[in-house]
């Protein structure tokens, strides 16, 4: 007997919703219903790559009694309407980071799942709407590793971590949605930050503490208040700390996410694609010997499409209730509790700038002048 497909409905035909959609159409178990986008033309193409109908209204696809789940991939400012609206309708939910503005709006989401969806240390089931946030870079295969191989042990007690991430814009960036606050809410904070810190807290656990500096060197200067750069100190009750880059100035595009413990180092270099072939280096370290290293490298396949895939395989375990367990020795998915969290931390991040509380850590002014020769 032919198990029934989960059916899926897609808001916001942009570039991730198409991600999303491609997955979806690719994965046996799903077959994709409805898209939908204000630009019509748009959701038309992309329905027809996959087979599917095409609507301008959001809220065609929620009420649709051929969808079983919502995929919301739409400029910040309408995720969480279109999130919790789905969860009302009683729709399994996929959510592209950062899943709300604020930890404040991420609230309806909270209380639109009927619960909190509990930390990140363990597989969500399906016990009624499931519901995840799009926190890609923790399917990707060196990631997984990495995480399997610090369980494991092999690198002792992990200690800090020091993750970056960044790219360099593209032209015409600084009229993008993203750089209206009213539509994005914030700058590369809440567009690669999030990553970051999401990553941080899977691999160190959650943050007690977070302090961060935000600029607007270049793409946010100066008719907008979006950052282009974050610097971020976090650390655990239990005093391991990360140290964080997100950065729209990196220019040549950039991932590298280290964790240290007390007998060695993972490494995790490259996404694939533009950011690099993706690798895993593990160093275990020797008293009085030379470290030993180990690298691992994944082939293009498994990065970037292949990780999209990966994640998109997961919420369809989650949903379907009658699928098999997943494995016990892989990262999971994030939930909203999860998403809920990375932005309390922003949030904090965020207050401090606007109440310059960063003033507090001000050095007196030297007696004698510094310049820097800049030629």
């Amino acid at each position: 007997m032919t198990k029934p497909k989960l059916r899926i409905g897609i808001v916001g035909a942009g570039y991730m919703g198409g991600v999303r959609a491609r997955s979806a159409h690719w994965n046996e178990a799903c077959s994709v219903s409805l898209i939908a986008d204000p630009d019509h033309e748009r959701a038309k193409e992309l329905a027809r790559e996959v087979g599917a109908r095409a609507v301008a209204d959001w809220g065609d696809v929620v009420s649709a009694d051929d969808v079983d789940a919502v995929v919301v991939a739409t400029p910040h400012r309408f995720l969480t309407t279109v999130a919790a609206a789905a969860l009302r309708a009683g729709k399994h939910l996929f959510c592209e980071k950062p899943m709300a503005r604020t930890a404040a709006e991420a609230q309806e989401l909270l209380q639109g799942a009927g619960r909190l969806q509990g930390p990140s240390d363990g597989f969500p089931r399906a016990h009624g709407p499931v519901a995840l946030v799009g926190y890609t870079l923790r399917h990707h295969p060196a990631v997984q590793l990495g995480w399997k191989w610090m369980r494991e042990g092999r690198i002792g007690e992990p200690m800090y971590l020091r993750g970056r991430y960044g790219h360099g814009g593209r032209p015409g960036y600084e009229r993008e949605w993203r750089m209206d606050p009213e539509m994005g809410g914030g700058g590369e904070l809440l567009d690669q930050g999030v990553h970051l810190i999401d990553l941080s807290r899977a691999f160190l656990g959650d943050f007690s503490e977070a302090v961060g500096l935000t600029g607007s060197f270049f793409w946010g200067a100066p008719k907008s208040q979006a950052e282009d750069n974050a610097f971020l100190l976090l650390r655990t009750r239990q005093k391991k700390t990360a140290s964080l880059h997100a950065s729209w100035t990196q220019w040549k595009n950039l991932f590298s996410f280290e964790v240290f413990g007390t007998e060695g180092s993972i490494t995790v270099e490259g996404l694939g694609g533009s950011y690099g072939p993706e690798r895993l280096i593990f160093v275990r370290r020797r008293d009085g010997k030379l470290p030993e290293v180990q690298e691992v490298a994944f082939p293009a396949e498994a990065s970037g499409v292949g990780a999209w895939n990966h994640e998109w395989d997961s919420f369809v375990t989650a949903a379907l209730p009658d699928d098999s367990d997943k494995a016990q020795d892989a990262l999971p998915p994030a939930t909203l509790a999860d998403g809920h969290r990375v932005l309390q931390i922003v949030g904090k991040i965020y207050a401090a700038h606007e109440r310059k509380e960063d003033d507090a850590h001000r050095l007196p002014e030297m007696e004698v002048p510094f310049t820097v020769n800049s030629k």
